[in-house]
């Protein structure tokens, strides 16, 4: 397989933009005086995005998508860690998508 240097340096840009924008927010972030109110808000917020991707995909979705929403779910509940129920979520759907018709 044969990477283009256009699409890796692309995507390296990316990168490097988003770390730079969350890493000067953070910095921001603990050099103000924020409410407890705001803070809350800002520590529920990549939920919040999270949810707002995943849901559109989940009911534009077929049984894999929704049996791996299931387990998501399960393995979150279960283990109360972000990463696990997200490798659950991507290995069922991967599993289901190749088993399941249509």
């Amino acid at each position: 397989m044969r990477i283009d240097p256009t699409v890796l340096l692309t995507i390296l840009g990316m990168a490097a933009v988003t770390y730079g924008v969350r890493a000067s927010g953070m910095w921001l972030a603990g050099r103000l005086a924020l409410s407890a109110w705001v803070r809350a808000w800002l520590n529920a917020l990549p939920g919040a995005i999270l949810v707002s991707m995943v849901v559109p995909a989940v009911a534009n979705g077929g049984r894999a998508e929704l049996v791996a929403a299931l387990a998501t779910a399960a393995v979150a509940w279960r283990t109360r860690s972000l990463l696990p129920a997200m490798v659950a979520g991507v290995g069922v759907v991967w599993l289901l998508r190749g088993l399941l018709p249509g």
